[in-house]
């Protein structure tokens, strides 16, 4: 069984940043990609990054120009670094994993695992 634990949220002004972290309890060889969602208030679910074991990596249009995605293998985490927040990225934000390899960038892959998720706040 495959345990996903984020951190790293909270409460920030606008124009800050904040690092998530997603560790896994184990990224085995059946696991190779792991993405960040996110789900506001009233809103739909919407992916941010992806990123694979062989660091290939998407990050939504969204977003693009802000947010970063990027893994330490040897620690089992990857995290997103948003920069240059804003009130409307405030949600709840989940990492979620999946064995897909190179098609785990696909907009309909269907992620096995979450985690429990971490509120992102941004409020002056």
């Amino acid at each position: 069984q495959v345990h996903l634990v984020e951190s790293g949220g909270g409460s920030v002004q606008p124009g800050g940043s904040l690092r998530l972290s997603c560790a896994a309890s184990a990224y085995t060889d059946s696991l190779d990609c792991i993405a960040w969602f996110r789900q506001a208030p009233g809103g739909e679910r919407e992916r941010l990054a992806v990123i694979t074991r062989g660091d290939s990596t998407l990050i939504a249009g969204s977003v693009k120009d802000r947010f970063t995605i990027s893994q330490d293998n040897a620690k089992n985490t990857v995290y997103l670094q948003m920069n240059s927040l804003k009130p409307e990225d405030t949600a709840v934000y989940y990492c979620a994993a999946g064995s897909g390899g190179v098609y785990c960038l696909s907009d309909s892959y269907s992620f096995n695992y979450w985690g429990q998720g971490t509120q992102v706040t941004v409020s002056s």
